[in-house]
């Protein structure tokens, strides 16, 4: 089968057999789980998930590759192919009673982070995600504080995820190869949240606030939400950058904030 590959849709196919291995023996897919894969694409990983006996639901949005996964595909009962915008797909509408979806793919680089956030919006029916995305990415994901790859992204994922780097992935694993290294990571939903914030609206508005001017102390960044003597009464130095707090003290931060969701 043969498909160019379109520059809109993020569109590189992985090719090289034992990075296809070390993901699923990572991933380790057992007979019977529901899964469900994004951007299947040529079927690189689709193949031997099947033939793991998991029961699968692929979501690919390029109308060409869905016909030529039908194709290939044709016959397999625990098969099942949606043409579909994974931004916009009911990922938890797959989910039968008392099941958890594990989910897989390697993700457009152009959508991966709001799709992320997509997916964690159903992280109660979400038993692991292992996704192939780009290595700056899952960098800034797994940073710890004091980092410069520490940000927004690693402080929102940490609290929906425990959140691992499981390996690598070079350029020439790809056709077309792309200008950058992939990595795969595994992002684990938290049963419950790991610190108590206000919600999650005011959480995420104070830690966007937070990194916006990364160069400015707290004191500074966050006046307008957060009055500096409670800073010191949470026993939080004011002179600190957003960079070197912690989950915990954004969520103490988010609790004593006077911003709202409203």
């Amino acid at each position: 089968m043969t498909h160019l590959a379109r520059k809109r849709f993020g569109q590189n196919f992985l090719h090289d057999h034992s990075i296809i291995y070390n993901i699923l023996a990572q991933a380790h897919p057992i007979t019977g789980q529901h899964w469900v894969e994004i951007g299947p694409g040529l079927g690189a990983l689709t193949k031997p998930l099947l033939q793991a006996g998991v029961k699968l639901d692929v979501v690919e949005l390029d109308r060409d590759l869905v016909a030529l996964l039908q194709k290939q595909f044709a016959g397999q009962a625990n098969l099942t192919i949606h043409s579909a915008d994974a931004l916009k797909f009911d990922f938890a509408g797959l989910v039968n009673t008392n099941e958890q979806l594990r989910v897989i793919g390697n993700l457009p680089y152009n959508i991966s982070t709001p799709l992320m956030f997509h997916l964690l919006e159903n992280a109660g029916c979400i038993e692991d995600m292992h996704f192939m995305l780009q290595k700056e990415v899952v960098d800034r994901i797994c940073a710890e504080p004091g980092s410069k790859k520490y940000g927004r992204l690693s402080v929102m994922m940490q609290y929906f995820c425990e959140t691992e780097w499981l390996f690598d992935v070079p350029p020439e694993s790809f056709d077309p190869v792309p200008q950058v290294t992939s990595a795969i990571v595994k992002l684990t939903p938290h049963a419950q949240p790991p610190v108590a914030i206000k919600d999650l609206v005011s959480f995420n508005q104070l830690v966007t606030q937070a990194f916006s001017q990364r160069r400015k102390t707290i004191r500074n960044s966050l006046k307008k939400l957060v009055d500096e003597q409670q800073m010191l009464a949470l026993a939080i130095d004011p002179n600190l950058r957003a960079e070197s707090l912690s989950l915990e003290q954004f969520a103490l931060l988010n609790q004593h904030s006077t911003v709202t969701s409203d």
